[in-house]
């Protein structure tokens, strides 16, 4: 059986790590990963390195793009710069890479006849959501374009549109929306390992049986978290099975409150905490 060609930009990041190393099991996969590591990293593929070429470069660098997408047949596009700090405090960059490498990718597929195309978007692109669950039918939305934290889901919805509007290249072109995925090598920057960090720093400093433990909003705000290795399966299923130009949820429909999920953190730790968020305080049992 002939092999087919697949290049994952993005491929040493969390995600793309994750998805590089399911994929190096399909026999007839040979796969190159694209990443400039700004928030991946190389180390993340060690184990099949042998299996797969790695090629460091900018998804906004265009020239180098075409040279390494010639005889690729299927991309999957995932290079972004993720992360709240990032959002807030470089907006431009985060939509500098996130436009221009949806603009790039576009015309590699249009230069070098690449039919197909697998995007990866966000749960970030509904940001306040009429409906949880979410439906893939549910309006995708900027509230306010002067806040910067929306820089990342702008650069998402176009990375959406630009491929759906120049449908005409592909035969099969894809979306996806991970929401909350989490897991090992996932990095500081999310709500599990956030808390994790700051509670650890917590009970270092407080040796007592029951602490005082603060968390942002009221903790009544509600997350579906979605493990890494259940987040790959479904993105797999979408990969054999998925239809042109269909656009996919990958996540789950169990909810928690903030304040339970610092609860279950905190027993890890075989403590006791009391949350604390302005005049609110909860308990655990």
């Amino acid at each position: 059986m002939k092999k087919k060609n697949y290049l994952i930009t993005g491929g040493s990041g969390f995600i793309g790590a994750a998805i590089t190393k399911k994929l190096v099991g399909e026999k007839n996969a040979k796969i190159k990963i694209f990443d400039s590591n700004l928030r991946g990293n190389f180390n993340n593929l060690d184990k099949i390195k042998k299996n797969i070429t790695l090629i460091k470069g900018d998804i906004r660098d265009q020239k180098k793009l075409l040279k390494i997408t010639k005889k690729i047949d299927c991309i999957i596009h995932l290079a972004f710069l993720n992360g709240t700090k990032n959002f807030y405090e470089r907006p431009a960059l985060v939509l500098d890479i996130g436009l221009k490498g949806i603009i790039n990718i576009i015309e590699c597929c249009k230069t070098n006849k690449i039919k197909e195309l697998i995007i990866a978007s966000s749960s970030e692109v509904y940001n306040a959501p009429n409906n949880i669950p979410t439906k893939e039918s549910e309006s995708i939305k900027i509230p306010d374009v002067f806040n910067p934290r929306y820089s990342y889901s702008t650069g998402k919805i176009v990375s959406e549109i630009l491929p759906i509007n120049n449908k005409q290249l592909f035969k099969k072109l894809i979306i996806f929306r991970p929401h909350n995925v989490y897991g090992p090598n996932m990095g500081q920057e999310h709500v599990i390992p956030e808390l994790i960090i700051k509670m650890k720093k917590k009970l270092n400093k407080n040796k007592k049986k029951r602490i005082i433990f603060k968390i942002k909003g009221n903790g009544n705000e509600t997350r579906t978290f979605n493990y890494i290795d259940d987040f790959v399966n479904g993105f797999m299923k979408i990969l054999k099975k998925g239809k042109h130009l269909n656009i996919y949820n990958i996540g789950t429909t169990e909810r928690i409150k903030i304040h339970n999920l610092a609860i279950k953190i905190s027993k890890f730790f075989k403590k006791k905490i009391i949350l604390y968020r302005a005049k609110i305080a909860r308990g655990s049992t």
